[in-house]
């Protein structure tokens, strides 16, 4: 439940309802961009991985530059847009099949530019929450709107699913561009007043890069953030992209049973959001991180040790996302938090984009590196060598200054004299 404090915030409750719909209509391409790709296209592993790069790779194009601009911004302004422009790009995908014209190429376009738009929402995104509530609701707020996008997670795929079968993939793509410009509607709403880092002639777009580079580096903790997280989403994007191949092929699963087993991350997500909102502060954040990534990345390895396309299997494949969800997102959750308390206020946006650039800029080599391994080995193989790559990262987080992490976080420099 709410606290009240954050009832009474306006601004927060138009941000969670856009950020919900803006979820849904992102977990919704999770399932209907690939399966255009694979099903109606004929796309093969490889192309599936060079798509799902291609969305990507704006990561590492521009979040650097993205950051600098959410610091000198209203942040508002920069969500609003860019889920406005998400839907609009997505919509040339289903005018195009009715149209006879698309093709291959231009879902690669569409692919790129909504990873351009993603790049800018998800950066703005999380720089907002810190400025609509105050430093000691931010584990309440985080622990809300990851709530909201476990949600999406039950529904967006499943949505995702039952429309590629009701309809086709080219045009079950629709369902995503409604939630993107009930987004931009939601969050154009917001109204309270920002005061971005315009800085002066000396303080030139580069200087502002380096800044959030320099912060990320010095600090133990962002820096161990932005190396785990890295570890991470290089093995999970080259999961994603044999696993999204292996359901539909080896398993011989229907579109519908795939949105089904995806949408179980859902329930899993939703519950890991409340525990995140309570564990830490009972076992503090160091051994929570540390369990929870070892339990959530251990459960994948179930998956391709499964077989056939039955009852047996679906059931298997929802408990093992539902485990995921769990553990996954207490863990994203507790992540965020990390980061939000102990960054300064002016350089949210430059910290969130160099962590996601560090990161999140390896998911199209991952994404190229599964489409390499699924068309070379056997699919099951590659799933395999792919999910004990995972356990990487919570080794590697259980030697770093992140398992030592307490009940209560450290305040940025400038803040701890006030506190």
């Amino acid at each position: 439940m709410l606290p009240s404090s954050l009832w009474r915030n306006r601004d927060f409750l138009k941000l969670w309802v856009g950020q919900t719909a803006s979820q849904f209509g992102s977990q919704a391409g999770q399932v209907t961009l690939p399966l255009v790709a694979v099903v109606a296209l004929g796309a093969e592993a490889g192309q599936l991985g060079e798509l799902r790069a291609a969305q990507q790779i704006p990561v590492l194009l521009l979040s650097l530059f993205v950051g600098v601009w959410v610091d000198r911004w209203r942040v508002r302004t920069v969500m609003m847009l860019a889920d406005l422009a998400r839907a609009l790009v997505l919509m040339a995908i289903p005018i195009a099949y009715l149209l006879g014209a698309l093709g291959v190429a231009l879902l690669f376009a569409v692919a790129f530019v909504v990873g351009v738009f993603t790049v800018c929402f998800d950066v703005a995104y999380q720089a907002s929450l810190v400025r609509l509530v105050d430093r000691d609701e931010l584990a309440q707020g985080a622990s809300i709107l990851e709530s909201s996008r476990s949600l999406a997670q039950i529904g967006g795929p499943a949505l995702g699913g039952g429309l590629v079968s009701l309809l086709s993939a080219p045009l079950a793509i629709i369902s995503g561009a409604v939630f993107f410009a009930l987004s931009s509607i939601s969050i154009s709403r917001i109204h309270r007043s920002e005061v971005p880092d315009h800085g002066g002639p000396a303080h030139g777009v580069l200087r502002s890069i380096r800044q959030g580079l320099s912060v990320v580096a010095r600090d133990p903790s962002l820096r161990t953030v932005g190396v785990i997280s890295g570890i991470f989403q290089f093995s999970f994007a080259a999961f994603m992209t044999i696993y999204l191949v292996f359901l539909p092929r080896t398993l011989e699963l229907s579109g519908a049973a795939i949105g089904l087993t995806l949408a179980a991350l859902g329930p899993g997500a939703l519950l890991g959001s409340l525990l995140a909102a309570t564990l830490p502060r009972r076992l503090g954040y160091g051994p929570v991180l540390v369990a929870g990534a070892a339990i959530a990345d251990a459960a994948l390895i179930g998956v391709p040790l499964l077989h056939g396309s039955g009852a047996v299997t679906i059931v298997l494949l929802v408990a093992i996302n539902f485990t995921f969800g769990v553990f996954g997102q207490t863990v994203d959750v507790c992540v965020v938090v990390v980061r939000q308390t102990i960054t300064p206020l002016h350089l949210q946006g430059r910290v969130a984009a160099t962590i996601n650039f560090a990161t999140l800029g390896l998911a199209p080599i991952g994404s190229l590196t599964g489409g390499y391994l699924a068309a070379h080995l056997t699919p099951r193989t590659a799933l395999l060598i792919t999910a004990l790559a995972l356990l990487s990262s919570p080794t590697c987080m259980l030697l770093s200054p992140l398992s030592r992490l307490g009940r209560t976080l450290p305040l940025p420099p400038e803040e701890r004299g006030r506190a």
